[in-house]
Parts: structure tokens; sequence; C-alpha cells
């Protein structure tokens, strides 16, 4: 089986990074554990990783997934070349598809099934040596725009650098 490189694991819970670990060692020369999301920019500074499985949940009580979300926008400012797969077992619909518009390659629900975690794992790490098509940086770059001025169109083709008809142009042509 090809190796992978270097896997950061980042989950409260360490029979979860121990399972992780014991379940992926064979896809990647090296996995690392956090127990806290708190290093991981500094981390990531100093080691090279090729994929990051990250929790949702990092606060004692509290199952909505914000946690995940603010890491995840974290190492998508510093290291947006890093695919960052999300894992928790308070999944839902919502929150899968806030995750997936802020930025994340894909989601994991707890309990996983190993078979299906790696290939989801290897799906991510070989799409990301995809390149995509300048129509489709653009649109994926317009529609995180739109999704930060909150479907404000002046603001969004301002941000752009665009007029609001050229936006307004453009859009129609993703439809």
């Amino acid at each position: 089986m090809q190796k992978y490189g270097t896997l950061l694991v980042i989950d409260d819970n360490e029979g979860i990074l121990t399972a992780l670990r014991y379940c992926l060692s064979g896809m990647f020369e090296k996995v690392i554990t956090l127990t806290s999301p708190e290093s991981v920019i500094s981390l990531l500074g100093q080691e090279e990783v090729n994929l990051i499985l990250l929790d949702m949940n990092f606060t004692l009580g509290v199952n909505s997934g914000q946690d995940g979300l603010v890491w995840l926008q974290a190492i998508r400012k510093h290291h947006p070349e890093i695919p960052v797969v999300l894992i928790t077992a308070y999944a839902d619909v919502q929150l899968a598809v806030r995750g997936l518009k802020r930025g994340a390659a894909d989601f994991v629900t707890k309990p996983w099934d190993n078979d299906e975690l790696v290939r989801k794992l290897k799906d991510v790490l070989e799409a990301r040596d995809e390149l995509a098509t300048l129509d489709e940086v653009e649109a994926d770059h317009i529609r995180r725009t739109l999704d930060r001025c909150h479907g404000n169109l002046s603001k969004a083709a301002e941000l752009l650098g665009i007029t609001r008809q050229t936006l307004y142009n453009k859009m129609k042509k993703l439809e």
C-alpha cells in the first residue's frame, strides 16, 4: 500500500487518538496526534503535514461543532494547502454543510468504518493532486466571497474588484 506522508489527528479523546493511530498507521508514514488544537498552527510551522483529521468539539459539554469550525478557519487561513477532514460523533447535515462551505475537504462521523475512513482520506489526498480549471477556481472564489458577504452582491463585487453587473453575469454562468 502506498504511504501518504504525515497525518495530523486532533481530538480530545485519547482512545479515539489511539484507535485512529492504529487504523491509519499503515496508510501514512507518520501519524501525529494532539489532544487540543491550541498548538496546531505552531506545529504546522514546524512539521510538513499532508492531511489533518480534526474533531469538531473540544469544550466539555458542548456538542455544537463550533470549536471545530473555528479551528478549521484558523488552519485554512494559515495553511490553505493542507486538506482538513472533520470528524465528530454529533453529526448532522447542517454541521457537515457548514464545515464543507468553510473549506473542509470531507466529513466523517464517529463511530467510523475503518475501510470507509481509509477510502475517504485517500480520495481527499488524491483530489488534492488534481488541478482545477480556471473556471472552477473562479466559481469557488465567487461562492466563498458571496458566503462571506452573506449574499450581498454589492459588497461581494467590491471585494472581488469587479462591478455588480459583472458579478451577476458570472453568477448566471454558475447556474
